[in-house]
């Protein structure tokens, strides 16, 4: 009802006994004495209120769900943002891997080339230790032939070892002169 107990209890005392019945410590009320109890604290009846309710839930009903409309479409309005943040993050990822995944072949294509390159290093290196072992061996065989007045193996002209003794042999500062 909306009121105290203390309220209640005052009430009750105020009433005829003849309304009130005790059994047991615990008071027991007739339906005449309950409605004169309601009248005096100026208790409406529940149906009454029901209609009042009603119409007020009404109201407050069409205001949350306008509400809640807001809500729902403020809602959706961020996540279709959001979903296509995440499709312009996807695509942009997208991009990357193939960014990422040409550069690994180009640095595996330029790795190919670094091997390819001290290969051919390492095949020169060989080719000029031959070639000075072929020089060297040439060397030894130029050793002039007593009594024969040309040198059939190899003409001193092109020989390596005059070719290499030539340009050791001019000095810078002999400009005029001829030798």
């Amino acid at each position: 009802m909306g009121v105290s107990k203390k309220k209640i209890h005052y009430q009750v005392s105020k009433l005829d006994t003849d309304l009130i019945q005790r059994l047991d410590g615990t008071i027991y009320l007739d339906k005449s004495a309950i409605s004169k109890i309601k009248s005096s604290i100026g208790y409406t009846s529940s149906v009454e209120l029901d209609t009042s309710d009603i119409q007020n839930r009404h109201g407050l009903d069409s205001v949350l769900d306008t509400e809640k409309n807001k809500l729902i479409d403020e809602k959706s309005e961020q996540i279709s943002y959001l979903k296509e943040q995440l499709n312009k993050k996807d695509g942009q990822l997208s991009i990357k891997d193939e960014q990422i995944k040409s550069l690994v072949e180009i640095q595996n294509q330029t790795q190919n080339l670094l091997d390819q390159q001290q290969r051919l290093a390492l095949q020169d290196k060989k080719l000029l230790e031959e070639y000075k072992a072929e020089i060297k061996e040439l060397k030894s065989l130029n050793i002039p032939k007593q009594g024969s007045e040309k040198d059939d193996s190899i003409p001193k002209e092109n020989s390596a070892e005059n070719r290499v003794k030539e340009p050791q042999n001019k000095k810078w500062w002999h400009f005029g002169r001829r030798m």
